[in-house]
């Protein structure tokens, strides 16, 4: 029947196609002459047609709305990609074609402005992304001098073949921006989709009692998300609803104590109100959790407190803070009026360690685990609030 009509010259109207995108709804214009269709087997061939055909159609309006949408929402590339995804799969459903699934995120990603391109091969197509951050656990691929890190090899896995691909020669103009990774802003989250987790830890013979709200969709956000440096890693925030039950109440319950006693008490909220387990054991690989999936995950590592620690102390007092990362371990000190204990001498400046992490020994503010004493370290960050 749509063959029929275009044939006669009728015209046929313009799709309304929405979606909830976390607290909000998407919605846009689908023109059904924008469903290109495309072979589920990738060639080279076939995406340079693809190109061929969607370039000669406007697809602008589309690309409108989801640029007004992501300025509406104050939205990072990391979660703006989520949103095109999700435009991608109302356009091309990912299970019926994946290979056209992916032409149009390409597309789309493009047409907002990033140098994204795709390469053929294997009969797989792969899709990445110009970044300039250092990203540690994803492939990449280097054209002209530029870095391009892969966005959809963990669709593939083990059958991902690095060697094989071959990246198609589209060129579009207005595909120049770079991709960050970084996260500092999350988006707003209905709040009915929270629910609540209690949990526990004692202080100086008191019994500290919490009622975290958290959000699975938080786990959707990174669940492919790489591991990146440790600057953006430490600055990943929480959500509003998760901060409201936590940070408030953690500021009340510090007020009436000294500042050395207070970071203490984040220190041992951080060490023992979690179960500890090593990534590898948990995920299979390394995986650093962001502070939000710390509170919410039954079971986290050393990065996961150090990050969740930093955070915290942070938003309470905002001392200098550097990260130390040891050959299997990563720890924190702190800059205090007068250091505590043992420390670290930084650029001048006097940290104390502060170990967020369970050890063999109840180590308190100024003091390192044994199997750490005399062992090299790299001080991975650093943190001045007056920066």
């Amino acid at each position: 029947m749509l063959f029929c009509l275009l044939l006669c010259g009728f015209s046929v109207a313009a799709q309304n196609r929405s979606f909830e995108f976390y607290d909000g709804t998407f919605n846009f214009n689908l023109n059904p002459s924008l469903i290109i269709a495309v072979h589920t087997k990738p060639t080279a061939a076939e995406a340079l047609n693809f190109y061929s055909q969607i370039e000669s159609k406007d697809i602008q309006k589309i690309v409108s709305a989801l640029q007004a949408y992501r300025e509406e929402h104050h939205l990072n590339d990391w979660i703006y990609y989520q949103l095109i995804r999700k435009t991608a799969e109302e356009i091309s459903p990912k299970a019926e074609n994946y290979f056209g699934y992916t032409l149009y995120k390409w597309y789309l990603l493009s047409k907002c402005g990033y140098d994204a391109r795709i390469a053929i091969g294997n009969d797989q197509v792969v899709f990445y992304i110009r970044n300039d951050e250092d990203i540690s656990d994803i492939p990449f691929f280097i054209i002209d001098d530029k870095k391009y890190m892969c966005l959809n090899y963990h669709d593939y896995g083990k059958l991902f073949k690095q060697s094989v691909y071959v990246p198609v020669k589209i060129k579009i103009p207005e595909a120049t921006k770079s991709f960050s990774y970084k996260v500092t802003r999350m988006p707003e989250f209905k709040p009915e989709n929270y629910e609540e987790k209690e949990i526990q830890f004692s202080y100086k013979q008191k019994v500290y009692h919490f009622k975290l709200k958290v959000n699975e969709d938080v786990q959707k956000i990174f669940k492919n998300y790489p591991v990146v440096d440790y600057e953006s890693y430490f600055n990943i925030p929480l959500s509003r609803e998760t901060y409201s039950s936590l940070i408030p109440i953690l500021k009340e319950n510090t007020k009436h104590m000294a500042q050395k006693k207070g970071v203490d008490y984040l220190m041992r909220f951080t060490r023992y109100a979690f179960l500890y387990e090593d990534d590898g054991q948990n995920f299979g690989k390394e995986k650093r959790l962001s502070p939000e999936q710390t509170l919410l995950n039954k079971y986290s590592d050393c990065d996961d407190r150090a990050g969740l620690f930093f955070f915290l102390v942070k938003e309470i007092y905002n001392l200098p803070m550097i990260a130390l990362l040891y050959p299997t371990h990563l720890t924190m000190a702190v800059q205090f009026d007068k250091p505590v204990g043992n420390f670290i001498t930084y650029q001048g400046k006097k940290y104390s360690f502060c170990e967020p992490t369970p050890q063999s020994q109840d180590l308190k503010i100024g003091q390192i685990s044994n199997n750490l004493k005399n062992i090299k370290y790299e001080i991975v960050y650093a943190y001045n609030p007056l920066k």
